[in-house]
């Protein structure tokens, strides 16, 4: 019977009736016959001109074949108000007829006046009464044979019964239908599978507006489980009218025409392109790159890139390993990069779901893409930190905590010196607290603070890292909004800070108190614990003060420049610990501690 679908379908319909494919005769509601296609008691002659007649046949009807370009913008292959049908769809799912496809036909048209409508009708019935034939349920023995009628009082059948009540119907309706055989890339797909042999799946084409339209109702109707044992109503308007650009990625028919392509696919094309999940589409995803199935790493790496529509929350799965990937986000871009940890082969799938204010968790994401990675080699020189969130770096998300104009956008930074001073902008009066993380250095929680120092003017504020030594670093910065109620510290973004240069050895920032504040700048010394013996300079920015000294307001006393700076010098012989300190009036006499340094052992 496939093989008859597969000869039938072959050859596109060129009049108006319907076309019935293996359906039932419209007339007789007998099953079409499946015999040979030739007529009985044919000669050579007349099974020639038959021949020659068909040929041309089949030029005049290539000609209806209309190629789909696809410009993105449209997942269907004609453009369709789906809220126009709402009231259809309401109606279709809702009628029950049990006696005979006639009938069934007759009480949906009631409903549905053109042709695009009368096909709906349809589709959207079959999609929610019929449930796939799982196995246990019925063999595909018994279904091959069951009667169209049957199949709507049992309401199982496999996806050749979809295709053949589907092109029923539509003939009954009067719509051009045809069924189509071929490969598909269904529930129990396997990236990297090859076709070959009878085809695995069928579906439909229907005729309206001078071009063919693709539908698969099987798709439609659910979901089946990875054993094939339970089947879930779950309807997939994706399936309906299916831009033939999209349906090309896991359909394959066996006449390569019916894929409505300017340029067909061949069959090694189909098994190597990408197969996006039904989900990639409906959320609103564009493209992915790369564009086929199977990944090789580059020089241990691998790079995976999704356009969106719209903001688009993101995470993946790599084979369960942790800390294997980094994923930044643009715009309308998400960035994975995958560092498999070892070499082999390796599955990633990739989920989404809608970005919205309320949404603050990654759960109920729906899985959009999945690609095989093959590692044959290993970057040990990058190092993802084990406190790592996902995803790295400014991105919208960051903005609209209120991040803005980062000085740095990528999510790693490199420093030969074991320096970096990192800048935004920020929407909103906010605190700003900033650690670093490491799994190569021992770091103290003195460490994770002391090596960063912030200073922010009106609503710019900097950090200033000093790695400590050479390795890979975590810089995890929180902020929490002045005069809220709330006083914890909410997590914004994160940096990875890479330094190699094995002679980097910075100290701790000098300890600063609760008086220092966020509109004071510390110019020198930066470095926490000073030089024993020697004459240090001082430079830094404290407005709105009446005096700023080292240790001792007579031989410590910092001079104010014009440029708002407080400067001096200070010698450190016979001190162990220098504070810097303040005096905000002049009456008062009263000093506080706003920096403190150690100095080094003699």
């Amino acid at each position: 019977m496939v093989e008859l679908a597969a000869r039938q379908t072959s050859e596109p319909p060129s009049g108006g009736r319907a076309y019935l494919g293996a359906a039932q005769d419209a007339s007789t509601g007998s099953r079409a016959a499946q015999s040979s296609p030739w007529p009985a008691g044919a000669t050579a002659a007349s099974l020639q001109h038959l021949v020659i007649y068909r040929l041309i046949q089949r030029v005049i009807c290539l000609c209806l074949f209309v190629a789909y370009p696809w410009d993105r913008s449209n997942l269907k292959s004609m453009a369709i108000d789906l809220k126009k049908f709402e009231k259809l769809d309401a109606y279709a799912a809702k009628v029950d007829v049990k006696d005979t496809v006639e009938a069934l036909v007759e009480v949906l048209l009631q409903k549905a006046d053109s042709e695009l409508e009368k096909v709906r009708a349809i589709w959207k019935w079959i999609c929610h009464h019929i449930a796939y034939a799982t196995v246990g349920s019925q063999s595909k023995e018994d279904n091959s044979g069951e009667d169209d009628d049957d199949i709507l009082k049992t309401r199982k059948d496999l996806c050749e019964g979809y295709s053949t009540l589907l092109c029923q119907m539509c003939s009954l309706a009067g719509v051009q239908c045809v069924q189509l055989s071929g490969y598909a890339k269904g529930h129990n797909y396997k990236i990297g599978e090859t076709f070959s042999g009878d085809g695995n799946h069928a579906w439909n084409a229907v005729y309206l507006d001078e071009r063919w339209h693709l539908l698969d109702s099987t798709w439609g109707a659910g979901t089946v489980t990875d054993d094939c044992t339970h089947f879930k109503f779950d309807y997939d308007e994706l399936y309906f009218f299916t831009h033939p650009a999209i349906f090309a990625e896991d359909h394959f028919p066996k006449d390569q025409d019916w894929q409505l392509l300017s340029t067909p696919l061949t069959i090694m094309q189909f098994e190597n392109k990408m197969r996006h999940e039904k989900g990639f589409y409906n959320l609103g995803l564009l493209s992915s790159f790369p564009d086929t199935p199977i990944i090789k790493t580059v020089k241990g790496k691998a790079v995976i890139y999704v356009e969106a529509r719209h903001r688009t929350l993101f995470m993946f799965d790599f084979d369960g390993a942790d800390n294997a990937g980094l994923m930044t986000l643009c715009r309308f871009r998400m960035k994975l990069e995958i560092y498999p940890p070892e070499p082999g082969r390796y599955q990633l799938h990739i989920y989404a779901k809608p970005f919205s204010s309320s949404m603050h968790s990654m759960d109920n994401n729906t899985r959009v893409l999945s690609y095989r990675v093959d590692c044959t080699s290993v970057d040990r020189t990058m190092k993802i930190p084990v406190e790592m969130n996902n995803p790295v770096g400014p991105s919208w998300m960051t903005e609209r905590k209120g991040f803005l104009q980062p000085s740095h956008p990528g999510a790693i930074i490199h420093t030969q010196d074991g320096l970096c001073s990192i800048s935004f902008m920020l929407k909103e009066d906010m605190d700003i607290l900033a650690t670093l993380h490491s799994d190569d250095v021992g770091m103290t929680e003195s460490m994770t603070r002391r090596h960063i120092f912030k200073a922010q003017q009106q609503n710019r504020v900097v950090l200033k890292i000093q790695i400590p030594k050479t390795g890979t670093f975590l810089l995890k910065i929180f902020y929490r909004k002045k005069g809220a109620r709330a006083s914890t510290y909410v997590y914004a973004l994160c940096y990875i800070l890479s330094c190699t240069n094995a002679a980097v050895k910075w100290p701790e920032f000098p300890e600063a108190y609760s008086a220092w504040l966020d509109s004071y700048d510390l110019v020198e010394p930066t470095a926490g614990v000073l030089p024993a013996n020697q004459n240090v300079q001082f430079k830094l920015k404290v407005p709105g003060v009446s005096s700023v000294f080292v240790n001792d307001k007579k031989t410590g006393a910092l001079t104010l420049s014009p440029e708002g700076y407080w400067e001096g010098s200070f010698n450190t012989a016979g001190s162990n610990d220098v504070d810097v300190l303040i005096e905000e009036t002049p009456s008062t006499k009263r000093y506080i501690v706003i920096l403190s340094y150690q100095v080094e052992s003699k």
